[in-house]
């Protein structure tokens, strides 16, 4: 007669060796080029000053008014995020950027707060490209996009060649993988 007891089941993790709790994935071991942070630093402290349109035009509307320190403190929050953009955040974010390519998987690990790691099969890459804005161009970086068919992933400011190189990798990674499938 057959028990329905659940308890019954063995949970017993080295009876199971397929258990993702015993396979650790190493952390990625790549960094981002160091000269990303200049580069964030002043597209950060541009980006930023989108921000200040809207204090300086409510304060032009109503300073003089009961509403002046209200918009005042928002000025300092706006100064405050103006600041750090141009200065620690770069730094910060450059040094929570960590990624692999390999054969099977490309790994990134990113964020400050909430740290996200994101596995792409090399099987789901469509095609990856690199692209340079003026600003990262000035510093000699690239950023390498990663396409699948869900989404697209990026490698931030990385060096002109290393940018080139990472994608001619994951190109090649990826078109032996779909070789594979054949």
């Amino acid at each position: 007669m057959e028990s329905n007891n659940l308890n019954t089941q063995t949970t017993d993790p080295e009876q199971h060796p397929e258990n993702p709790a015993q396979q650790s994935r190493p952390e990625p071991s790549r960094k981002i080029d160091p000269k990303a942070i200049p580069a964030w630093r002043i597209s950060g402290g541009l980006a930023s000053l989108f921000y200040w349109i809207f204090p300086l035009m409510l304060g032009s509307i109503y300073w003089g008014t009961a509403w002046q320190w209200p918009i005042a403190a928002l000025g300092v929050l706006v100064m405050v995020n103006s600041g750090l953009q141009a200065s620690l955040i770069p730094y910060v974010r450059w040094r929570h950027w960590r990624y692999s390519i390999d054969e099977h998987e490309i790994d990134l690990k990113r964020g400050i707060l909430i740290i996200t790691r994101t596995l792409i099969p090399i099987k789901r890459v469509q095609h990856v490209d690199t692209r340079q804005g003026p600003i990262l161009r000035h510093f000699g970086l690239a950023t390498v996009t990663i396409s699948t068919a869900a989404t697209t992933h990026e490698i931030p400011a990385l060096s002109e060649e290393v940018a080139d190189e990472a994608r001619n990798r994951i190109s090649n990674f990826a078109r032996l993988a779909k070789d594979d499938d054949v």
